[in-house]
């Protein structure tokens, strides 16, 4: 059993709100955490998996009496974007007995795309989203497995390479062609899929929506009703410039990434870690793989971004705490890194905060005053030791 470090913020927002809604793209592990979860619950609690027939039928009738009939426990509802007429019926429940954990809601779209939830659950429900498997969730995972078939579950552990190129060609289809249309983006899955290739095969570029649109010979508008619905259901994640330096020519486009590298590879056939290396994509993967092991871990308050001037200046990654940036990140593919001018000048830039380069496996040290090196498998308690986590 892999310990996930959301377990225990979950538990604490189970024992305060009404509403707890696990968010996250379709088997990442939410229903597996759920159920190991069960026996902390406050009190007793009882599940229901709206994707079976079986489940699903318990609410057509009359789905109020029903969940009634259950108020002194904790009602877990699974793939919950599937009843969303339900959300208005939750307010009244909750507004007639309130306690905490009285439903925990488990989903594969953000909020953005459950509105309902937005507009019927204000001021009820609190948010968690859970992200693939971690690094450092891993005990005695090759970090290079972990890069190359990414943090699903169901990918990084299969026996096989076969299994596991088999497991996401299920997963990108069952996505495209069941879980999209059902929140709402009605388009040819093959189009949607060409188009999550291109994605991938620019990883960690600016976004150039007029030069997909143009590939794909569909509109603009598309493109950015495609890029919303993806980043919605967690598949690909914007990272946003960061631009309040108005004296300085400043990219004010958004980075896109494909959020799990294991996806990214499967999109781009990549399958072994030795034709990866060789890759174009590579640097980008690198980059995207990291990103994520970072956001996913910082607190709600910490921002992240992305800092480029048109002259060059460049950091992969700033964070922003309190209104300033606390932490400034550079992501490098060498064990043996090298800070450019770009790097310096944009360090300047953005208030000289602290520098961290990661690498997949050096030796932590201090490259100069307030820059230092360090491997995947040591970020986290660097984050630490800067104060970011």
């Amino acid at each position: 059993m892999i310990l996930r470090e959301i377990e225990k913020i979950l538990l604490e927002k189970l024992n305060y709100q009404p509403v707890t809604a696990l968010l996250g793209p379709r088997q990442v592990g939410k229903t597996t955490l759920v159920k190991q979860i069960q026996a902390k619950l406050p009190q007793p609690s009882v599940y229901f998996d709206l994707e079976s027939s079986r489940d699903f039928q318990k609410f057509q009738t009359d789905a109020v009496t029903f969940l009634e009939s259950m108020r002194d426990q904790t009602v877990i509802l699974d793939e919950i974007q599937h009843l969303p007429a339900l959300f208005g019926d939750l307010r009244g429940m909750i507004d007639n007995y309130r306690m905490p954990a009285r439903f925990l809601l488990l989903g594969s779209a953000s909020p953005a795309l459950m509105k309902n939830t937005a507009e019927s659950l204000a001021g009820r429900i609190t948010y968690l989203e859970m992200s693939p498997l971690l690094f450092r969730e891993l005990d005695q995972t090759d970090p290079n497995l972990h890069w190359l078939r990414g943090g699903f579950p169901n990918s990084l552990l299969a026996p096989t390479d076969v299994e596991q190129q088999s497991w996401f060609e299920s997963f990108v289809t069952t996505y495209l062609q069941q879980d999209l249309p059902l929140l709402g983006l009605r388009a040819n899955p093959v189009l949607l899929r060409r188009f999550l290739m291109m994605l991938a095969s620019v990883q960690g570029n600016l976004l150039n929506q007029s030069t997909l649109a143009n590939s794909l010979a569909i509109k603009n508008v598309q493109v950015t009703q495609f890029i919303d619905f993806f980043d919605n259901a967690f598949l690909i994640r914007r990272l946003q410039p960061y631009f309040t330096n108005i004296g300085k020519r400043i990219v004010k486009t958004p980075k896109v990434y494909i959020r799990d590298s294991g996806l990214l590879h499967h999109l781009l056939n990549l399958y072994d870690y030795s034709t990866l290396i060789g890759h174009a994509v590579c640097g980008g993967s690198w980059e995207g793989y990291v990103i994520e092991q970072i956001i996913t871990l910082l607190p709600y308050q910490s921002l992240p971004f992305f800092y480029r001037t048109q002259d060059g200046a460049e950091l992969d990654l700033i964070i922003e705490t309190g209104l300033h940036i606390s932490l400034a990140i550079e992501i490098k593919l060498s064990n043996t890194p090298i800070l450019s001018k770009g790097n310096t000048v944009a360090l300047q830039d953005v208030g000289n905060p602290p520098l961290l380069v990661i690498t997949p496996s050096s030796t932590d040290f201090q490259m100069k005053p307030n820059v230092w090196v360090c491997s995947i498998k040591t970020l986290p308690e660097n984050l630490q030791r800067l104060g970011v986590l």
